[in-house]
């Protein structure tokens, strides 16, 4: 049997996985030919485009004004002390600064994942920016490197257009419904210790949660398709989550 396809899949599903719970990166840019590196801090839009919240000052601002072409990576957990066995993806594409009716929502959205960005988020010097994927390069491992094209990275456009529309819903439903499986998934599924966990962000490949300015993702098996597809992933992360709890119990 042929596993190229479903080789494809789980590369493509990795490297979504590490975008989507990035919360920090390295932004390559460059001026009149010369590269530049500097620590980001991005968020993934319904899309997969990567958002992020730049000062004018910036140097990067500056260099994406004059060249919107540039790179961004991010890396996942250490599998042991070689730094090359960490899994990384880096992505390339045109930077654009957002505008129009689509800047609140997205703005909203950065800052629920970058929760102590409050501070500054309302300075007049920073804005939103937008890089939409054109390749990527993903690497699982140590010698371990597969390319995707862009078209192959994004999420289905119909997929993300229903499940955006009621983002809003459903993590109010999680929140004031199922606050218990919300908690659950936050502590059992995702490592991390108990509290009032609210969800504040769900997309096609999984949601993220939030306590005070600690954030944690839970990803899905499989993407979704539609709301119903949502439901059952989140009933599915529940039941495992409350598993998991009573094997530790």
């Amino acid at each position: 049997m042929n596993d190229k396809p479903e080789a494809a899949r789980a590369a493509i599903r990795q490297a979504r996985a590490l975008l989507r719970g990035a919360r920090s990166g390295v932004l390559a840019t460059q001026r009149e030919g010369q590269p530049f590196a500097g620590l980001v801090t991005p968020a993934m839009a319904p899309d997969l485009s990567v958002l992020l919240w730049l000062s004018d000052l910036s140097e990067h601002t500056r260099q994406l004004r004059d060249e919107p072409r540039c790179a961004l990576m991010v890396q996942g957990p250490l599998a042991d002390a070689n730094p090359q066995t960490a899994p990384r993806t880096t992505v390339t594409g045109l930077a654009e600064r957002v505008s129009g009716n689509e800047t609140a929502a997205l703005k909203a959205r950065w800052l629920a994942l970058h929760p102590y960005a409050a501070l500054y988020a309302g300075f007049a010097d920073f804005a939103l920016w937008r890089i939409r994927p054109q390749a990527a390069l993903l690497v699982g491992g140590f010698a371990a490197a597969t390319r995707l094209r862009g078209e192959a990275l994004r999420p289905e456009p119909r997929a993300v257009a229903a499940i955006a529309a009621a983002e809003a819903e459903i993590c109010a439903h999680m929140n004031e419904d199922h606050a218990e499986a919300v908690e659950i998934m936050a502590v059992h599924l995702c490592g991390q210790g108990p509290g009032p966990w609210r969800m504040v962000a769900a997309d096609v490949d999984g949601c993220d949660l939030a306590l005070g300015h600690a954030t944690c993702r839970h990803d899905f098996p499989e993407p979704v398709s539609d709301l119903a597809g949502m439901r059952a992933a989140l009933v599915a992360a529940a039941r495992a989550g409350r598993a998991a709890q009573g094997d530790q119990g």
